[in-house]
């Protein structure tokens, strides 16, 4: 499956990536198989990605959790709790 990865405010300066056009396994599901397959990457993904830590997530510009079903090229956007101006 095809999707578009977007990363935002302290994510994304903590990963160094803004966005990212990826293919999963078809084993990858939801929000959270997607959340633990990008950390099994290692550092940084690990420490930002972790289980536990707070992050909210949009599945095509609407906010979802982590076990909405994931759709064949959709945009993923990950984002910390609380974004500023």
């Amino acid at each position: 499956m095809k999707l578009e990865l977007r990363f935002f405010a302290s994510l994304r300066e903590a990963l160094g990536v803004s966005q990212e056009s990826i293919t999963i396994p078809e084993s990858i599901k939801t929000i959270a198989d997607l959340r633990t397959f990008l950390a099994e990457r290692g550092n940084p993904w690990a420490e930002v990605l972790a289980q536990g830590k707070a992050l909210r997530c949009a599945l095509n510009q609407v906010m979802v959790d982590a076990s909405t079903p994931l759709k064949e090229n959709a945009e993923i956007a990950f984002f910390p709790p609380v974004t500023g101006g």
